[in-house]
């Protein structure tokens, strides 16, 4: 019986060997290339193109939050100004902290080859240490050119770390089962958002028609989530250039409105950028802290900018939060406290109740269209997560679909697609209430 031949200095066979001499005239490029990954660099007006499109995939979820996160602190009455001025304070400093340092400019460059998310995150801690339980770190792996792994000097911090956590099999385990955790609470984040968004868009019907029934809006909720789930199919292309347009206004319509609260309401809530306003308001007692469910609410999505990642380039998507994004939202959390500090009783749709009247359709329509769009942005994450679960052998084969031919982590799954649509309805119709979805979210 023949046997294949072996190169004993390489331990490579002879099927390596002919395909190597065949692809010799790659060799050149291949030898630039090899265990090196580098972003991928786009002309300025290519760059402030794909920023505006990363509006409609990544930021809707995190855009449409003022439309409940304030009814959500505060459930009941409203004891005094400093009690806003108080959560105002902790919702400016979590918008800062959380999306804009940590997320924005720390987490987005801890990419896998441009990939983001939970696994894209064990995937890069698997290349560097031998802690995976699904074999990696094959010799074929060293010859792809986006296949990178940087050594360490013994005594380093980094090479401690690795062998501590080589060492033991139950290490290993244990950062598999939180990976698993935090992408099954991504998966559901993508299962309440929508729910969660649309119900609050479309419960402004009620503030200027009050003695509607609430199952009207649940309808009307079930239909716009069969809609939204219906046009995935098209692709991220196409969609965030539909999606973009919307989330761009409704964001200069919240700054705006925001703005112009704050100068006809309550100048005084600018006190909250002190950041002692968030002590005192912890310092207030067991009501201060059950709050913080809706405290967290303002920052719903924003694991989507790092799932999202591969759709667009990091430099998009930080050009898109820095200029747009988080200037808006500022804005209208502080006018909208303005409004509150004024109207204590009308907390419950307060971003409705502080329009004009002669705006409130309009910005009803906008409203309603950008809860729909935000719900994009957790759609997106949740098909990245799951193709990267499924490469790595944690998630059941399913149907994984490149919508793009020119960016290649823009994809679709149609039985993600259909099952995420089912359960997010389920939500609707089973909770019919923005506060219920609400105190589930918090638990994520």
């Amino acid at each position: 019986m023949e046997t294949v031949s072996t190169n004993e200095d390489t331990g490579k066979g002879a099927m390596w060997e002919l395909e190597k001499s065949l692809d010799q005239p790659m060799d050149a490029e291949a030898g630039r290339l090899r265990n090196m990954y580098r972003e991928k660099t786009y002309p300025t007006v290519l760059m402030l193109q794909l920023a505006f499109q990363s509006l409609g995939v990544v930021f809707g979820d995190l855009g449409t939050s003022p439309l409940y996160v304030f009814y959500n602190i505060f459930p009941e009455k409203i004891e005094d100004t400093e009690q806003i001025i108080g959560a105002l304070s902790l919702i400016i400093y979590s918008l800062t902290l959380i999306p804009l340092v940590k997320y924005v400019f720390i987490v987005l460059r801890a990419s896998d080859n441009g990939q983001g998310g939970t696994f894209a995150l064990y995937s890069l801690l698997c290349r560097h240490a031998k802690i995976s339980i699904i074999p990696n770190q094959h010799k074929t792996d060293e010859d792809l050119t986006t296949y990178s792994r940087q050594t360490y000097h013994e005594k380093s911090l980094a090479a401690k770390i690795k062998r501590w956590l080589e060492g033991h099999q139950f290490r290993k385990n244990v950062i598999l089962i939180l990976v698993l955790f935090g992408t099954c609470m991504a998966v559901g984040d993508g299962i309440l958002t929508p729910a969660i968004s649309v119900l609050s868009a479309t419960g402004g019907i009620k503030v200027e028609e009050p003695r509607m029934r609430n199952d009207v809006v649940v309808i009307v909720s079930v239909v716009i989530l069969i809609g939204l789930f219906s046009m995935q199919h098209y692709g991220t292309d196409k969609v965030s250039w539909l999606f973009a347009p919307i989330v761009f206004v409704w964001f200069i319509l919240i700054g705006i409105l925001g703005a112009v609260n704050i100068y006809t309401y309550d100048r005084s809530v600018l006190k909250a950028f002190n950041p002692v306003y968030v002590y005192r308001y912890f310092k207030r007692g067991k009501t201060s802290w059950a709050s913080l469910g809706g405290i967290m609410l303002s920052i719903t999505g924003t694991e989507a900018l790092f799932a999202d990642l591969s759709y667009f380039p990091v430099q998009a998507i930080q050009i898109a939060f820095t200029t747009v994004v988080f200037p808006s939202l500022l804005l209208q959390y502080t006018g909208q406290a303005a409004y509150i500090a004024t109207h204590k009783d009308k907390v419950s749709h307060s971003f409705y109740f502080s329009l004009p009247e002669r705006i409130l359709w309009p910005a009803f329509v906008v409203a309603t269209a950008a809860a729909i769009v935000s719900s994009q942005a957790t759609i997106s994450a949740t098909y990245s997560i799951i193709k990267q679960a499924l490469a790595v052998g944690c998630f059941p084969r399913v149907k994984i679909i490149h919508t793009s031919k020119k960016y290649l982590g823009q994809i679709y799954s149609p039985d993600i697609n259909w099952i995420l649509m089912i359960l997010c309805i389920a939500v609707t119709a089973g909770f019919k209430n923005q506060s219920q979805i609400a105190n589930a979210y918090a638990q994520l």
